[in-house]
């Protein structure tokens, strides 16, 4: 039976290139980084080879970037050291952010640590600049953290804006940016973020390997307390090839980007047209219709309340279409997630659709026709 994968959103496809650097990396770079002797030395050259293309490709120092386990360490190296470290006594978020984010500012509210306001969305969730100024203008000390692109809606954020507003009045700036870093690019000498987050696996690289960027005016202790690893900021023998793999994965995605992308907003065009014409009950979730200010990856559907809702993504995958509900954190569960109450759409189930460049014209047509079998 043919079989599709559209929930890219969640994790991608291992690149062949990727695979084979960290096949090499594996056979070759076996000694310990923090080792004086030889071998240790070529494996430390190696993650500083790897450390500098990243750096270099986002337009940032190679000392501002820190290896992780993924996005959710990064995120919560980020939001725990500018409160531990960085004075921050209130942070401003939105009640749409990805759990790593959510429930890392709970939990810090909680504990009485900081206090929490959650700037204002529109219908479609997007983020209201003007009441963002108005909370920074009424607060001091502050940690703005605000993710670049929605990993449930697909919905973008005007970057640029919120740093200068952050800069305006003197707030640090932290972006979840773990469902665009390989698929737009990045200028960190131009726009200021103080804390960016990547995972590897976001786009073609390897499963849990990312990075923390810090800001270099930005200082803040570790969250993982042990050896001197990653220049006393992550401690623990480092993931040697997956770093090696995420820095391929971060080459090609950008020696490509511009094929890449028209590909995919291809896809994500088509799909558009098609279910309009097909399944005009549905409807379109956040900005997914907004090509300019939505993930070109990403397309969330509604669908009308009817018996069984609790079966369609269940349903599509026995039909061969692997999609999800919302976030992989919720992948094959259809109750509503904390984004999609924000905002306004049909009060039925929600499946997301995620693209890659793997992805074909056929893909979608397969896709589209066993969605359309479901409501005939």
């Amino acid at each position: 039976m043919k079989k599709v994968y559209l929930d890219n959103a969640a994790t991608t496809e291992l690149d062949a290139e990727v695979l084979d650097v960290m096949l090499s990396s594996m056979k070759t770079d076996y000694g310990n980084p923090s080792s004086s002797h030889s071998f240790g030395r070529k494996t430390r050259s190696v993650i500083e080879t790897s450390r500098r293309s990243i750096a270099d490709l986002l337009n940032a120092d190679a000392s501002e970037i820190f290896f992780t386990s993924g996005g959710t360490e990064a995120d919560n190296m980020a939001i725990r050291g500018a409160v531990r470290d960085a004075g921050v006594k209130h942070i401003i978020t939105s009640k749409i952010e990805h759990p790593a984010v959510v429930n890392t500012v709970a939990h810090l509210k909680n504990k009485g640590k900081v206090s929490v306001d959650y700037v204002n969305l529109n219908e479609n969730g997007v983020v209201d600049l003007i009441h963002l100024e108005e909370l920074l203008s009424n607060n001091t000390n502050t940690l703005v953290s605000l993710m670049h692109g929605n990993n449930e809606i697909g919905n973008l954020l005007d970057i640029e804006s919120v740093s200068l507003l952050c800069q305006k009045h003197d707030a640090l700036f932290h972006s979840d940016t773990v469902q665009t870093v390989g698929h737009y690019v990045f200028d960190l000498k131009k726009v200021k973020i103080d804390f960016l987050t990547c995972s590897a696996h976001k786009f073609h690289g390897p499963k849990g390997v990312g990075f923390l960027y810090i800001n270099k005016q930005v200082n803040i202790t570790p969250l993982i307390h042990g050896g001197s690893q990653e220049r006393d900021m992550r401690a623990g023998t480092e993931c040697v090839y997956g770093i090696v793999g995420l820095a391929k994965a971060m080459e090609v995605a950008y020696r490509d980007l511009s094929m890449h992308r028209k590909h995919i907003e291809q896809l994500k065009k088509h799909m558009i047209n098609e279910l309009k014409n097909k399944l005009s009950f549905i409807a379109f979730n956040g900005t997914s219709l907004d090509l300019n200010n939505s993930l070109y990856t990403v397309l969330s559907l509604s669908f009308p309340r009817q018996d069984y809702d609790d079966l369609l993504l269940f349903n599509l995958d026995l039909l061969g279409v692997s999609c999800s509900g919302g976030s992989a954190c919720s992948s094959g569960n259809i109750s509503q997630s904390h984004v999609i109450s924000q905002i306004k759409t049909l009060d039925g189930p929600v499946v997301r659709f995620s693209f890659s460049r793997y992805n074909s014209i056929e893909d979608i047509n397969f896709a589209i026709k066993q969605l359309i079998s479901l409501f005939s």
